[in-house]
């Protein structure tokens, strides 16, 4: 019955995935064809400039029929269904073409390049930032739990106020400003010293570059985590359960892992599985402010530069992790929490 239902909700997952990327096609048609077209008459134009053995005549003719070989291609001759749908297969595929101005690294204009040189460091600052905030939500939050109302609990909700007032690009510059041209302890930006080191000390100058803008989304995140984990730990605490577990002299200390933890973890894991696939999407202010190249700075020059391929690109793998995350989270529910019978009957 379980694997019904952790099949049935795969199923769902790739229906919605397939439905958002056909939206999104539909959204961009218009500004996609326009880059399309322009695209093939840059191409055209190119190979236009090779045919240099015939005459005027012969070359208007050659253009024009393999401008209209491009155009079938890539079915822009279609009606707009035809043009959505075939558009929307290629993405599915992954086969996003060529930007119209970004590159990556090496001069490849390629998108599925650009995006794949870009994900890895968002993915790096992002989830290393969620996991040490789970961690750390965690400990803190079971603390917090443990003597509600006590100093450390009131100081947890107090910082929880503070820093979720905080505009994060604010903090951002805040930190740069202390620790970076206050106290010089980090670079102020960047993803390497340039030049770079090579060998192991290449390692440590990337993770001293990572450290800033890491300590910076750490100090926004952990403290709300702690509160969330000290709300849903304290109500798992008032449980009937919990209280027969107090009455059979219990430790308060097992109580609070083996019980009132354990019960809580479905909640937990939501926040955190939510959270580590979103964090693929990056952050557009923290990565800009710190000049850390990953999607999210990727997502906003694609934007500014109005690169189509490249933004269909972000959003298709973006969407691809939410999905993901969400599917997972279904599938996993059920085995992190006893009480949930997934796909059977009351």
């Amino acid at each position: 019955m379980y694997l019904k239902f952790a099949l049935r909700r795969i199923g769902y997952g790739i229906l919605m995935y397939v439905a958002m990327i056909f939206i999104f096609s539909t959204l961009f048609n218009s500004v996609a064809d326009r880059t399309a077209r322009a695209q093939i008459d840059e191409e055209v134009a190119q190979e236009a400039g090779r045919l240099k053995n015939l005459d005027e005549e012969q070359l208007k003719a050659a253009v024009a029929a393999r401008r209209e070989s491009k155009l079938r291609q890539y079915h822009l001759e279609d009606p707009l269904p035809g043009r959505i749908f075939w558009r929307s297969v290629r993405t599915l595929s992954f086969d996003f073409g060529n930007s119209t101005i970004m590159k990556a690294s090496d001069g490849d204009r390629a998108v599925i390049r650009i995006v794949l040189e870009a994900l890895p460091r968002t993915v790096v600052l992002f989830t290393s930032e969620v996991v040490i905030v789970t961690v750390l939500g965690v400990v803190l939050g079971l603390y917090a739990a443990r003597k509600p109302n006590g100093f450390f609990d009131r100081a947890n909700s107090a910082m929880t106020m503070i820093t979720n007032g905080l505009p994060a690009w604010w903090l951002a510059m805040l930190a740069i400003m202390a620790l970076s041209y206050g106290i010089p302890v980090f670079p102020s930006g960047g993803l390497r010293s340039n030049p770079a080191p090579a060998g192991p000390a290449g390692l440590f100058d990337y993770l001293w570059h990572l450290s800033l803008p890491l300590l910076t989304l750490v100090a926004l995140g952990t403290w709300s985590m702690a509160y969330l984990v000290r709300n849903i730990v304290l109500s798992n605490l008032q449980e009937d359960f919990v209280m027969a577990a107090r009455a059979r002299g219990i430790r308060e200390r097992k109580v609070l892992f083996g019980h009132a933890l354990r019960s809580s973890m479905p909640a937990i894991m939501t926040i955190a599985i939510l959270g580590l696939f979103g964090s693929i999407a990056g952050n557009i202010i923290v990565e800009g402010i710190f000049g850390w190249p990953g999607i999210g700075n990727l997502y906003f020059i694609a934007v500014q530069q109005n690169d189509v391929p490249v933004l269909m690109a972000t959003l298709a793998i973006e969407t691809l992790f939410n999905m993901a995350g969400f599917v997972i989270l279904d599938v996993v529910y059920g085995l992190l929490d006893p009480r949930i019978k997934a796909g059977g009957r009351a």
